[in-house]
């Protein structure tokens, strides 16, 4: 029998932080689910990401945190570039 966790199957693919839930997001390290709701919450109230360093701008992340997952997101707009 073969066996997946979730953070495997998140780790192969980019997680769209627009469009992420707080399910997705607390896969990510160094994210909690109070710090993804947090994310949830700042994207709802402030509107859609621009760039993955706009994630600084929410409570609980700094530049040292959004190292730690920065491979494993996206804003889908800039995955265009």
């Amino acid at each position: 029998m073969f066996c997946v966790s979730a953070q495997a199957v998140f780790a192969s693919q980019k997680i769209d932080i627009n469009k992420a839930t707080i399910a997705e997001l607390v896969v990510l390290k160094g994210i909690g689910e109070k710090t993804a709701t947090s994310i949830v919450a700042y994207r709802e109230a402030e509107g859609a990401f621009k760039t993955t360093s706009d994630l600084v701008k929410v409570k609980g992340i700094g530049e040292k945190t959004l190292a730690k997952f920065a491979d494993q997101v996206m804003v889908e707009d800039e995955a265009k570039k």
